[in-house]
């Protein structure tokens, strides 16, 4: 596998951050929705959304009607709910955050979807409650279409990378609460129970994401709460001691002490004549300094798949 910057899409705060923050917020209103009605899964894995051709979009909901999922669509730029009889939608564009979870909700309730949700922000401070939240909001859709390309890309190279690991690793999804696309490897053991802290966030929810060992991996294109240039990251928790001094691919990654974990800015991957060997790079080596100082079993590693090519045993 080997990209081109071509299938890099420009991504930048400057141009880009007022869509992207409407955009976060848009989803932790999507997203809610899949927590009231699905049972929590380990690390809060149900609650999560894909990546997709049109955009981000929930699993199957149950238990609001007939099955249904929620997409946020990025191409025709709307929030739609699919079913078997067919799919209403909200418009995205220019407007406040009350403003559309006004029409998000009425829509739901029109098609016999009254679901009750946490109506707030979380990981956002200030968490201004939806309904309350009446700033005109940015929305342009070349920025849009942007990230969902700079999405799509991360999301085939995150899964290459994924392939290449035999034990508990989850899912490439997307956590709409820090608006980041993520992939995470576990070593098997139990992890030391987690501070919490995280804003407007439920510690028991950090604590269960946090219950055993990860090195986890994502790319965040930035967010409503947090200002800085898109980037991609990767973390072990709990952090082996002498862990960001490790030397790590490639030459322009860093480790940001404030933030506890390696960094390599968006910009770097997409100007590098391989994108994606350069942020393959970036999350092998990131990943093996977390394995080796933790004192992982490297048996749960594998060559990393090829299509159609069922792994030898």
């Amino acid at each position: 596998m080997s990209g081109t910057s071509g299938d890099w899409p420009e991504l930048s705060s400057a141009g880009d951050r007022p869509t992207i923050v409407m955009l976060h917020l848009v989803s932790q209103i999507v997203g809610k929705v899949a927590t009231a009605l699905l049972p929590w899964r380990n690390h809060g894995w149900h609650l999560t959304l894909r990546v997709t051709p049109r955009g981000l979009r929930t699993e199957v909901l149950y238990g609001a009607g007939a099955p249904f999922e929620l997409l946020i669509d990025l191409v025709d730029h709307e929030v739609r709910l699919i079913d078997g009889a067919g799919s209403p939608s909200v418009p995205l564009r220019p407007m406040s955050v009350a403003d559309f979870h006004a029409e998000f909700m009425d829509m739901m309730a029109r098609n016999g979807r009254r679901v009750g949700i946490h109506a707030a922000p979380n990981e956002v401070d200030p968490a201004t409650r939806f309904a309350d939240d009446r700033e005109p909001r940015g929305y342009d859709r070349d920025s849009a279409g942007r990230l969902l390309g700079a999405l799509l890309a991360a999301d085939r190279v995150f899964k290459q990378f994924r392939s290449g690991f035999l034990g508990k690793v989850s899912p490439v999804h997307f956590f709409w609460g820090s608006f980041d696309l993520a992939v995470t490897r576990f070593s098997g053991r139990p992890a030391p129970l987690h501070p919490g802290g995280i804003p407007n966030l439920p510690d028991a929810v950090t604590r269960e994401a946090y219950s055993h060992e990860v090195s986890s991996a994502g790319f965040w294109p930035g967010g409503a709460g947090a200002e800085g240039e898109p980037f991609f990251y990767s973390y072990a928790y709990p952090a082996p001691e002498g862990f960001g001094d490790r030397k790590v691919g490639p030459s322009e990654a860093r480790f940001d002490e404030a933030l506890g974990e390696f960094v390599l800015d968006y910009a770097a991957v997409r100007g590098a004549a391989d994108p994606d060997r350069v942020l393959l790079d970036f999350l092998e080596s990131t990943y093996r300094a977390a394995a080796d100082l933790a004192e992982w079993d490297r048996s749960i590693e594998c060559a990393p798949g090829q299509p159609g090519v069922p792994r030898a045993v």
